[in-house]
């Protein structure tokens, strides 16, 4: 077995082992209270893991095993996933560069809109259709209620970062004027108008802001912060670092076989 298809068994073994965190991450983005509420993106990390687990292995044996065959269709997979990969790392950074949030004076956080989002995100995962199943999800999450575990003071309150999806789904918000109570209780508007959202807060815990187009774009929020793609980015590095090896592996392999028949045919 040459020096590449030592290499690239190694690379692919590593990559192998390296799918095992990868699957797990993904399924606690997919228990996580925002992602869980999506379903369009409650798996996609878990089927990449799936992915690359499944195209290392046949990586690793093909190259180990000096299988010509087997090494031929991993670097077609290869291919196709790295392929997959750009188009999502593309797609993925023009519809969630735009940002929804402004800064609020005084304020630790900031304040989301959903005009700031891309029309393809609003249109796609928080659209009317969807957004009655997703309220409720949100609903029966502990999203907001453990905030008034964490703050007492309204000086506490204010100071703090809060998450988009906290900001835009358990506040009304600031420019409406609410009066802090607590982080789920808030009284007297001094401004009902400042905002369609205004007249849409709830104090009711089961309602909050849910009904708000600043929940919509907090949830959009909390997805862009996730950095999917930088963790885009390092994937589509590796895989092509892993696939040009892989690439030599593979022709070794042709090579040795070419020489094998002559020197076999040589002695005949």
């Amino acid at each position: 077995m040459g020096v590449a298809n030592n290499i690239t068994a190694v690379l692919n073994f590593v990559t192998f082992l390296c799918s095992i965190p990868i699957i797990a991450v993904g399924i606690w983005l997919a228990q996580q209270p925002d992602n869980g509420c999506i379903h369009l993106l409650r798996w996609p990390v878990v089927l990449l893991g799936f992915l690359v687990h499944l195209v290392s292995l046949a990586g690793f044996v093909g190259a180990y095993c000096n299988k010509e065959t087997l090494l031929a269709f991993y670097l077609c997979c290869m291919a196709i996933v790295i392929g997959l990969l750009l188009i999502l790392l593309v797609f993925a950074f023009i519809v969630t560069r735009p940002d929804g949030s402004y800064g609020v004076p005084g304020r630790g956080y900031q304040d989301y809109r959903l005009d700031g989002y891309s029309s393809w995100l609003t249109n796609h995962v928080v659209d009317s259709k969807s957004w009655t199943k997703i309220r409720a999800c949100l609903a029966d999450t502990d999203v907001c209620p453990k905030l008034t575990q964490q703050f007492i003071t309204a000086d506490q309150f204010f100071a703090t970062h809060l998450s988009p999806l906290h900001s835009g789904c358990c506040k009304p918000p600031t420019l409406c004027g609410y009066t802090f109570v607590n982080p789920m209780l808030w009284t007297n508007p001094v401004n009902p108008a400042g905002d369609l959202d205004c007249n849409q807060w709830s104090n009711d815990q089961t309602q909050l802001c849910y009904n708000c187009n600043s929940c919509k774009a907090g949830l959009l929020g909390n997805f862009k912060e996730r950095k999917a793609n930088i963790i885009l980015i390092v994937e589509v590095v590796v895989l092509i670092w892993v696939y040009i090896t892989a690439c030599s592996a593979f022709k070794n392999a042709q090579t040795e076989d070419l020489f094998f028949n002559r020197y076999k045919q040589g002695w005949t």
